[in-house]
């Protein structure tokens, strides 16, 4: 596994940009042969504009469908390339379902990935077979029966902690399924749609729609909140027909420490990954 690097090469300074996206018609965030990804529909701007080949770090690596509006990526480039309306020339290149908000010099030791405490999510759900508004349809999930928000919380609440979350992930080789879930609240927003925000110091391969799956469960009805804590504990994959679609999920932020421990942030990320995967 290739090493991080913590400081841009001799030449190059490192960029922090803001970016959001709608992933609907993106195979999530990662670069994939023949398919259309935010990755690579970035970082093709960024070589028009900057003359080299980047390579883009980011703080959460969505999955396909799903979108952002506070996703937070890093890039080395040449210091001769100007920063001078740099945001706006890329946001001409790019399409519409992507946009660049702020772009500002890095701090020292900045990592967009490894210096993260946190990610936020936020998931949609229009429940009891309500009639979804079209305008909405990007960004909610639907779901024909009715979902009681007080069990859905009581039942997230159980989630709660540092656990091993095996059975709310899908399987990546050489991938830790051991996170630390901080928050997992639902609440009934102005427009009736159930909301949960959920905050993790990272998430694995699908796991919060797994979540949401399972919470789902309970609230409609199907089991008791006891039951998610039994998933929890066996570790045994839930079935796939559990997963909720991508399109009701939206990373809207990212938080990370004061500049003064960006660096420490980074290499107790970086050694913590290296022992989960010796």
């Amino acid at each position: 596994m290739t090493e991080p690097t913590l400081y841009p090469e001799s030449g190059f300074r490192r960029l922090r940009m803001d970016i959001s996206y709608d992933g609907t018609h993106f195979a999530g965030w990662a670069k994939q042969p023949d398919r259309r990804t935010v990755q690579e529909c970035v970082e093709d701007a960024i070589a028009t504009v900057s003359r080299i080949t980047p390579e883009t770090i980011v703080a959460g690596r969505t999955d396909a469908g799903v979108h952002a509006t506070g996703q937070v990526i890093h890039v080395d480039i040449p210091e001769s390339v100007s920063l001078d309306d740099l945001a706006y020339k890329l946001n001409r290149i790019l399409d519409e379902d992507v946009r660049i908000h702020a772009i500002s010099i890095a701090p020292e030791a900045f990592h967009a990935r490894f210096s993260a405490l946190r990610r936020y999510y936020r998931y949609k759900i229009l429940d009891a077979n309500e009639v979804l508004d079209p305008l909405s349809r990007i960004d909610v999930a639907t779901w024909y029966r009715p979902l009681d928000v007080d069990v859905m919380n009581k039942t997230s609440a159980l989630l709660l902690g540092e656990h091993d979350f095996a059975a709310f992930c899908k399987f990546r080789e050489g991938g830790t399924t051991i996170r630390r879930l901080e928050k997992y609240e639902w609440k009934r927003n102005s427009h009736g749609y159930l909301e949960a925000e959920i905050v993790a110091d990272a998430f694995c391969y699908s796991m919060v729609r797994n979540l949401v799956g399972a919470v789902v469960c309970v609230a409609d009805g199907r089991f008791d909140p006891e039951w998610i804590v039994g998933v929890l504990n066996n570790k045994e994959r839930v079935s796939d027909s559990l997963v909720f679609p991508a399109r009701g999920l939206t990373l809207f932020q990212v938080d990370y420490p004061s500049n003064a421990e960006l660096l420490e942030r980074a290499k107790v990320t970086i050694a913590r990954r290296n022992e989960e995967n010796n």
